[in-house]
């Protein structure tokens, strides 16, 4: 995670990118996944002036087109060759031969005035360049992307700016977010100058040369290595926009979709007017100054020879200040293993003593109470029950260091996450056979008790829904929806094929070392009501269950934490940008998100002004490692903790910082034998952990003069600004952080002891009061019944799949639940059926038809006499199957877009789908018998697909970036399609597949099977299968 100070609170110079955070969608307007849905953006700019679009004519197309933002140098000087754009090179330097202060805001005033009187003048294309013959100390460059916002906002505020398009020269620009900084406050385009000649540098160097000739490297030319330069560029610029749902360049050129951490309101007007900047900071000779101290460095005489390494990513001697860092670890490792009250007290002493590093830095907590003595401060056992753990997913951290936090957690009452991808449910019983520390349960472990137990409280429901079954479900304390990730906002995960271990498979209903991939958005949750439809379908499998959202600080959160407790939740986490991670792009680990200090603030402020704070609990999370972070939290508002980072350090981590490799040296987070048997962890380290920070909260609480952490909540009178020198600035403005919108109605405990948020009564209710039903779910007897159903009733036979996975597991219910539903269904009809539900609907359904199911049957036909050919017509809406871990579902008709999204056993036939069918599918078998739509299985890395093309228009649908398209010319493969077909017409008399069945031998030639690599030789797929496997057997005997 981003474990360094904010630009503005850090004593090493920063660039002004770095005051910048990128925006990201939350909830409404989802992200994009720019790898397997790259055919809806765009990085095509045009340059040029342009006119009213709503006077038709040809000049309004007399603009120059570029396929990317990017240009090298030949391009450019293209560009400034084209007479029509009368281009304007103007010179971003300023002068400060007569003192500093005021100088950049004079230069600044003067390019603005020369752009104005460029545009005026005819010029449609404004080259702002840091280029220059000789250099000199007096004459510094502009922060380029001060000058691009501040031409860009005066160009608007003289109604100037639809006649010129800004191009920036720049050696300043090297990184996709500096790139994006530039776009985003105006650029049309950059060309790089410095990046691509540091390109040819290196490609020229001896280093390079003498690696490509020893084969060591891959051998590339000079221009070929500016390309992967500019392509890699591009990539980055497509995740960043994708993050904010946007799909085109155009839309996010000027679109200022940024946040500002540390630039005072001076700077913000001149350059950057609308963005957000709610802590104040530098001013411009502030900037001024800091801009300055890189200039200087390139002039002295003892200037080094290689490039300061300022240690931004890895924590190195003399660079920025990590919080995460060696001695810190050590200074933990000491006090948890050796239990040890001084050593704890030397790790506190460290904290404090660092430099400042986040924004409760600057805060220290006061009270006008007289101390209390410590005997009468609520006990450390009830408040460590506020504790949870992050939520990393088993595959991302080893299965020892997951048990063994999950253990430590449930011995103390807090809470473990189990984050995405399953659980084992071996881990659901308390352990009965430890001797001396270890058991036969999980031999893997050490420092075991009898009466423990590795279980997650809080379930984990991700984008990408592994492992999430009816029975993981129904054994949660509490449900998390993870809408974002701190370290990574806005963007999905992939596993890669080498962490994904036969148990990791196993728990993930796929297959092992085959890549997973959890898309960007949940594809259920386009919008706050379709947020709210998830709590409720959580709600319904599951009613004892709390359901929690999980959100990334961001200015706006405030509104998206209301949206999210009228939907129903019990629970809002608020993650910082300082969160932990296995694996994220560097891009979004550092520039992605904000402090969870002034998320908190917005939310809890939001939801008290609007009357809803008493009905959600608030947890926050990101970089905590003491007491005090605990107590800050606190009185800003936050009734529960997270500790992520800190947990895992306490178990052994070291902070090597290669989680992503495979290689961790301790074993917290690779799934490699070897290394995992060196983890050092036992439960117990953790523990003991936990009880000191509690031991720290009560001490404080004691000096503070208060009894329990209920009086503490919300009190931001206690927090006081620090009176802190920073290096930068003096002028950071905490208001926000102090300010109070008054305290909840209840106390704390009060909203953490409240019942579960109901749905109100359901269909599922009527259904299990009947006695026929409840009997046959007790006794395992065949029943059959027929409901009406409306389009109000939602999430329908969730309650039932919940009660029969509670009682007998995802497959061990041997009765029959035969029930045929009239009507219109409402969503997430059939979501998490068990096996042994058959449902059939005569009728139509909304959206998510058999979300999450595990097993059983899954019927839609239309009514009889419907006026309508069943096969044109779609009756069911989008994004059905939706992670479906099972169970067979067969419509008569065709559905919406995202069928089969992530399904990872499911099977299927219908009989034509919208766009983006199969999508991220890692398992079971889709027939489509018609029409698809475009993009056809995307990030498709399992299972198998069947789709009839009887007009030759398949091919182009297809996206081939990983499947390849064949015939079906395996016999296993021909009979699981014509098994599938012959099921399918006797569950719903479908004309059009009795027509395929009867003239078989026509209809076979026409179908296309899709086949990922991970299913190129199974039976299905392959049809030298009996050769292949015959040939093995071969090579075997005669090994032998």
């Amino acid at each position: 995670g981003d474990d360094i100070p904010l630009a503005v609170l850090s004593q090493k110079p920063h660039m002004l990118f770095d005051y910048f955070k990128q925006r990201f969608a939350q909830v409404t307007n989802p992200a994009i996944d720019p790898l397997r849905e790259g055919l809806v953006m765009s990085l095509e700019v045009n340059i040029g002036k342009r006119r009213n679009i709503l006077e038709v004519g040809p000049e309004n197309a007399d603009q120059v087109t570029l396929s990317s933002p990017v240009l090298n140098e030949g391009e450019l000087e293209s560009l400034l060759n084209d007479s029509k754009l009368k281009p304007k090179v103007l010179s971003t330097y300023f002068d400060i031969r007569k003192g500093l202060d005021g100088s950049l805001d004079k230069a600044i005033k003067v390019l603005c005035d020369e752009a104005d009187a460029a545009v005026r003048n005819g010029s449609q294309l404004l080259v702002l360049s840091d280029r220059s013959e000789a250099l000199e100390p007096t004459r510094p460059a502009i922060p380029i992307l001060l000058a691009v916002g501040a031409i860009h906002q005066h160009l608007i505020q003289n109604g100037l700016r639809m006649s010129a398009s800004i191009v920036a020269d720049t050696a300043q620009c090297f990184s996709t977010h500096q790139f994006a900084c530039l776009i985003g406050y105006g650029a049309s385009a950059i060309c790089p100058y410095l990046a691509l000649e540091t390109c040819r540098q290196w490609r020229l160097s001896n280093k390079t040369v003498n690696l490509m000739r020893n084969g060591k490297m891959p051998t590339v030319t000079i221009e070929q290595a500016q390309r992967n330069f500019i392509k890699a560029v591009k990539s980055g610029l497509l995740k960043i926009l994708s993050k904010m749902g946007i799909s085109l360049l155009s839309s996010y050129c000027g679109a200022q979709i940024f946040e500002i951490y540390g630039l005072g309101q001076e700077v913000v007007d001149l350059a950057f007017c609308g963005s957000v900047s709610k802590i104040g900071g530098l001013t411009l000779d502030e900037l001024g100054r800091e801009t300055l101290s890189f200039w200087v460095k390139a002039f002295s005489e003892d200037t080094a020879k290689r490039l300061e390494n300022f240690g931004f990513i890895q924590s190195r001697p003399g660079g920025e200040y990590h919080a995460n860092n060696p001695e810190m670890s050590k200074l933990l490792h000491k006090a948890v293993r050796e239990k040890s009250d001084n050593a704890y007290t030397v790790y506190q002493q460290h904290l404090a003593s660092r430099p400042v590093n986040v924004l409760r830095d600057l805060l220290e907590l006061k009270s006008d109470r007289a101390p209390i003595p410590i005997g009468k401060v609520e006990p450390a056992t009830s408040i460590v029950e506020r504790f949870c753990t992050g939520g990393m997913s088993l595959g991302a951290i080893s299965r020892e260091t997951h048990e063994a936090i999950a253990i430590a957690m449930n011995r103390i009452g807090g809470k473990s996450n189990s984050g995405e991808g399953g659980e084992d449910p071996i881990r659901w019983s308390p352990l009965a056979d430890v001797e001396d520390g270890y058991s036969p349960t999980l031999p893997h472990l050490k420092g075991l008790q009898n009466g423990d137990t590795a279980t997650s409280a809080i379930k984990q429901v991700a984008s990408g829904r592994f492992g999430v079954t009816p029975t993981f479900l129904v054994n949660a304390e509490q449900i998390e929806i993870k809408i974002a990730q701190g370290a990574k906002p806005g963007e999905g995960g992939q596993l890669p094929g080498k962490k994904v271990s036969a148990y990791i498979a196993r728990l993930r209903n796929s297959k092992p070392g085959v890549p997973l991939i959890s898309p960007p958005p949940h594809h259920d949750i386009y919008s706050i009501e379709d947020l709210a439809q998830l709590i409720y379908d959580l709600h319904q499998i599951n009613p004892k269950a709390k359901v929690s959202v999980k959100l990334v600080a961001e200015a706006g959160i405030g509104t998206v934490a209301s949206g999210v407790s009228k939907g129903n939740a019990d629970i809002i986490q608020i993650s910082g940008h300082d969160g932990g991670t296995g694996a994220s792009p560097i891009s979004s680990i550092k520039h992605a998100g904000g402090p969870w200090e002034l998320g908190l603030s917005e939310t809890h402020q939001t939801l008290i002004q609007n009357g809803l704070r008493e009905r959600v609990v608030l947890r926050v999370d990101g970089g905590f490692r003491s007491g005090l972070d605990v107590l800050m939290a606190a009185a800003m508002g936050a009734d529960e903790y997270g500790f992520g980072s800190v947990a895992m350090i306490a178990t052994g981590c070291v902070m090597a910082r290669i989680c992503h490799t495979n290689n961790c040296p301790v074993g917290v987070a690779s799934q490699r034998e070897e290394l995992r048997a060196r983890f050092p962890g036992v439960p117990g380290d953790l523990v003991n952990y936990f009880l000191f920070v509690a031991e720290e909260v009560r001490a404080t609480l004691a000096q503070l003069g208060f009894e329990k952490l209920d009086d503490i909540i919300g009190r931001t009178d206690i927090l006081k600004a620090k009176h802190v020198s920073l290096a930068k600035t003096q002028h950071i403005d905490l208001k926000y952080l102090l300010s109070s919108a008054g305290l909840p109605k209840w106390s704390s405990s009060q909203i953490r002891s409240q019942d579960v948020h109901s749905n109100g009564p359901v269909l599922d209710e009527t259904i299990l009061a009947d006695p026929d039903i409840s009997d046959a779910i007790e006794n395992e007897k065949e029943v059959s019944k027929t409901f009406q159903i409306y389009n109000v009733d939602r999430a329908v036979c969730g309650r039932v799949a919940g009660v029969i996975a509670k009682k007998y597991g995802d497959t061990g219910f041997a009765g029959q639940l035969n029930i045929t539903f009239t009507g219109s269904a409402g969503q997430s009809f059939g979501c998490f059926l068990t096996p042994g539900m058959n449902i059939r609907l005569v009728g139509e359904a909304n959206d998510y038809v058999g979300k999450g199911m595990a097993g059983g049957e899954l019927v839609v036909v239309p009514v009889e006499k419907t006026g309508f050919v069943p096969e044109d017509a779609a009756i069911v809406g989008n994004t059905c199957l939706y992670g479906a871990t099972g169970g067979q579902v067969f419509v008569r008709g065709k559905t919406g877009e995202r069928f089969a999204v992530r399904n990872s056993l499911g099977q299927a036939v219908v009989e034509g789908t919208g766009d983006h069918c199969c999508e991220y599918m890692t398992g079971g078998c889709v027939v489509v018998l018609g029409k698809v739509g475009r993009n056809v299985a995307a990030g498709m890395t399992g299972g198998l697909a069947y789709i009839l093309d009887e007009d030759d228009t398949l091919v182009p649908k297809v996206n081939k970036e990983i499947v390849k398209m064949q015939r079906v010319n395996a016999p296993a493969g021909q009979m699981q399609l014509k098994g599938l077909i012959e099921a399918y017409v006797e569950k719903t008399g479908s004309e059009k597949g009795a027509t395929i069945l009867r003239e078989w031998e026509a209809y076979l030639p026409l179908f296309w099977q899709l086949v990922p690599p991970s299913e190129e030789d199974s039976p299905e797929a392959c049809a030298e299968f009996e050769r292949v496997l015959a040939k093995q057997a071969t090579t075997v005997q005669s090994a032998k």
